[in-house]
Formats: C-alpha cells, sequence, structure tokens
C-alpha cells in the first residue's frame, strides 16, 4: 500500500462530514509492518485539520448534529483516554461555538474494547500480522456497511473483497457514493435494500413501443 494515498483517505473517510456519515471510517486495520509509519504521517495530517464553519472553504471539519451527539463523543474519548493510547487529537479553537468536536485518533489491543459504534470523529487503530488475521478481525463485529483495502497485490485485493462481509469494498480508493453501484449493507448495518437490482435504475431509461394495427375487415 502506498502510505500517503492511505492517510489522505483515512483523513477523508474517518473525519471530514464531522465522522458522520453511514460509510464513515471508523476503525483502521494496519499490517504491523507499516504501522508506526502510518501512523506517525496520519497524526501529522490530524494537526493540519481545520475545524469551523462548513460555510467557510477553509474548514475542514464542521460540528456533529447536536450537543448531545457531542457529549456522547465526549464520554467515549474519555473512557478511550484511559484504556487506549491516544495517537492525535486534531487542534480545537475553543472561541468556537457549537457542538463542535475534535476529530481523535486511539490505538487499542482488541476490537471488543469497543463496545458500539461510536457516530463521529473518533479513529480506533488496530495491528495485524498477516492477510487471514485482517479478514478475520474485519469480520469480527456484527457490522457490515463498507470497507477500504490498500494493497498493490492485485490478487490479494480480490481475495480481501470478497472474503470481507460488507456491503461495498473499495480497493485503493474511498467513494463518498456512487449512486450508480449497488449499496447495502451486511449484518446489523442493512439488508442491501439500496443495492440490487436498484442500482439498475441507474443505468437504464424506460421506453414503451406500441405497435397499434388496424383491424382488416
Amino acid at each position: 500500500a502506498l502510505p500517503g494515498q492511505v492517510v489522505k483517505d483515512v483523513i477523508t473517510s474517518a473525519f471530514h462530514s464531522a465522522g458522520q456519515r453511514c460509510s464513515a471510517l471508523r476503525v483502521l486495520y494496519l499490517q504491523s509492518d507499516i504501522a508506526d509509519k502510518v501512523i506517525e504521517m496520519l497524526a501529522g495530517a490530524m494537526q493540519e485539520l481545520q475545524l469551523g464553519d462548513p460555510r467557510w472553504l477553509s474548514t475542514d471539519v464542521g460540528p456533529v448534529i447536536n450537543e448531545s451527539a457531542r457529549q456522547e463523543l465526549a464520554e467515549h474519548a474519555e473512557r478511550m483516554d484511559r484504556e487506549a493510547r491516544l495517537i492525535a487529537r486534531a487542534p480545537l479553537d475553543e472561541t468556537l461555538t457549537g457542538s463542535f468536536f475534535a476529530p481523535v485518533a486511539y490505538e487499542i489491543d482488541s476490537i471488543k474494547q469497543l463496545e458500539d459504534e461510536v457516530f463521529g470523529p473518533v479513529l480506533t487503530l488496530q495491528n495485524f500480522n498477516n492477510e487471514e488475521e485482517a479478514i478475520a478481525l474485519a469480520n469480527s463485529t456484527a457490522y457490515g456497511l463498507a470497507g477500504m483495502c490498500y494493497t498493490s497485490d492485485a490478487a490479494r485485493a480480490e481475495r480481501v473483497g470478497l472474503a470481507v462481509r460488507a456491503g461495498t469494498v473499495w480497493v485503493n480508493c474511498f467513494l463518498i457514493r456512487d449512486l450508480t453501484a449497488p449499496f447495502g449493507g451486511t449484518g446489523i448495518s442493512g439488508i442491501g435494500r439500496e443495492g440490487g437490482d436498484f442500482a439498475l435504475d441507474f443505468h437504464s431509461d424506460l421506453k414503451t413501443l406500441q405497435i397499434l394495427q388496424d383491424s382488416v375487415s
């Protein structure tokens, strides 16, 4: 994988839209061989994030939906500060008014440390040693809306993409939403109601051909 590309897409997926998008990245699995390098780059990139009014062109991350959501994120962060290793927290201008929550990233030892989905700009990282372990980790939760796989090995990308139980698996990219493609989740992330045959509507036009034949007397 290209670390620069990984970090760029991780920032976009996990933190843009304040992490409050259904397909936002929640957990990042990093191969141990490159984990330290990627984490260093990610921590540096997070310091460049600008929080502010979404109407400003300089803003990267806006507020979360309401104060209740911000409070839930703050409570989760307090627990992670005690139970996980803090990687980085984006700077937050204390003069901002509104339900702002600074993007934050933690490293954990086990996905079991997460009690539920955290809907906001919180990224959790865990290391893995080989492809089989990565697939097992990705499939170890009840969620399965979307995933991303970064590798320069096309055969590996195909194996992982087919093995990971998710409605969508992007390879070396992150698309916020391609409405021309099927979209739906597995497990408690959905039943594919936006995917399958419904996607055909985006690729087709309705045409009706009527032939009227005069009766012969």
